[in-house]
This record gives C-alpha cells, structure tokens and sequence, in this order.
C-alpha cells in the first residue's frame, strides 16, 4: 500500500471511529489541536529527563518504545483528525512543506549546521 493510501486509509478509519460514537460534534479545530498538543505532552513527557546522548538506546528497550509508539500514535491519530476537519491533504501538505525546505535550505549549504529561524 503506498503511503497515501496508507494515510488515506487511516483518515477514513479515526473517522468511522468517531462517526460510531458520535464524536465529530466535539471535534472542533481548537478542541483537536488542545488534545494534539496534549498528546505531544504526554510523548515529551516520556523523554523529558533522558539525557539527549542516551534517548535512541534507553528507547529500544521494548517496553519503552511500546510507549512511545503509543503517545506517538496518539499524536498521529490527533494530527489525521485536525487534517480531516479542516480538509487538509497532510500528504500533499507534507510533500509541498519538504519541497520548500529543500530550497530553503539547500543542502550543499547547511549541512552539519541546525538550522535558525530568520
């Protein structure tokens, strides 16, 4: 399955799931971001006193990445749910945002340097 479809698929799937319950009356724009952003706490909650040097090896023990994979799906669930009440294309979204940064910041010129805002 390519990627938008997989992404296609998973906007269809957070919307039956809310259909069922009858949940979209509560899934105005400021509601669904206030519970993305909570749910992006939560993941950086899980990370929060983890030395940088040490997060990508404390994070393959199975039982820590189970739970960062959740709080991170959860993030994704949120995000797929904004995208579908504003009618936003999150792939199209994402792939003209990463063509702009291509030309933004043009490899052969920030390479090995964070970028800053200007």
């Amino acid at each position: 399955m390519t990627a938008e479809r997989e992404l296609g698929e998973l906007t269809r799937l957070v919307r039956e799931f809310s259909t069922e319950r009858d949940w979209q009356q509560f899934h105005d724009p400021k509601s669904v971001i206030l519970a993305l952003v909570g749910e992006v706490g939560e993941l950086a909650e899980l990370f929060q006193w983890v030395p940088a040097e040490q997060a990508v090896a404390q994070f393959s023990d199975p039982a820590r990445q189970a739970r960062a994979a959740e709080e991170m799906a959860d993030v994704l669930v949120y995000l797929v749910c904004l995208a579908d009440v504003l009618g936003v294309d999150l792939g199209e979204a994402a792939r003209a945002k990463l063509a702009a940064s291509h030309v933004r910041f043009a490899a052969d010129q920030v390479r090995g340097v964070a970028p800053h805002k200007p």
